[in-house]
């Protein structure tokens, strides 16, 4: 979801600092013993915190997950992944759970709906181009028996496992996320530029970007799990 290069603080900063710059919160409190990629640390915000302990770079096998957030780094184009990811309740609700099946069967009057929709960006643009990627999702899903399984064959299956030590060593985009973003922009998909391809890779774990340092770093290497990936179909 996050691009590091978003991160409001210092950018030669390489990890948060410690103790009394770890927001606490109710509902998560997180373990201010470890050293965290820096953007993960915004004020009183926990919402980086907890996307960034728990989700971001975990690598993704499944579908619906992947859909989720693919909808998510296309619908944060020119916005701040803290405002999509407060609004993913909301997401929830309006892209029936996240599922492409049900996305990609939406009608024009469903997509009106959507754009009077609170709790969500209301472009319209963005909006289309939801319902447009998830047809476009099932037609990888026939192709290659899940979109796993696409998504990974530009890996051979195994993330990419960087070492960065300091935020201004992650790119913005890679000949990985060119290759990507042309590819699924050769077959229909809306809003994957590279920037945002790249930011999708780093989310899914097909890219681990966390810094070395951080200790999410190794956790999410060791989940890296090729066997779950669906073959895709003869």
């Amino acid at each position: 979801m996050v691009s590091v290069h978003e991160s409001t603080l210092t950018r030669s900063r390489m990890f948060a600092l410690e103790r009394n710059d770890v927001p606490q919160a109710a509902g998560y409190r997180a373990d201010v013993r470890h050293h965290r990629c820096a953007w993960a640390v915004n004020g009183a915000d926990t919402t980086y915190l907890r996307y960034h302990d728990n989700e971001w770079g975990v690598p993704c096998y499944d579908d619906r997950q992947l859909f989720e957030t693919l909808l998510l780094e296309t619908a944060r184009v020119g916005l701040s992944c803290p405002a999509i990811l407060r609004k993913r309740g909301s997401y929830r609700v309006a892209f029936e759970d996240f599922d492409p099946a049900r996305v990609a069967a939406f009608s024009d009057a469903r997509a009106e709906k959507l754009l009077r929709t609170g709790g969500i960006v209301r472009h319209r643009q963005k909006v289309m181009a939801a319902i447009n990627n998830a047809r476009r999702f099932l037609e990888v899903q026939q192709e290659f028996g899940s979109f796993a399984t696409y998504l990974w064959h530009f890996v051979d299956g195994r993330p990419v496992q960087n070492r960065f030590l300091r935020l201004e060593e992650v790119p913005a985009r890679t000949v990985l996320s060119d290759t990507v973003s042309r590819d699924m922009r050769s077959r229909g998909f809306r809003y994957v530029g590279s920037r945002t391809v790249y930011a999708y890779l780093q989310a899914t774990g097909v890219v681990n970007d966390h810094l070395a340092g951080c200790f999410r770093h190794a956790c999410v290497m060791q989940l890296a799990d090729p066997s779950r990936i669906r073959p895709a179909l003869g």
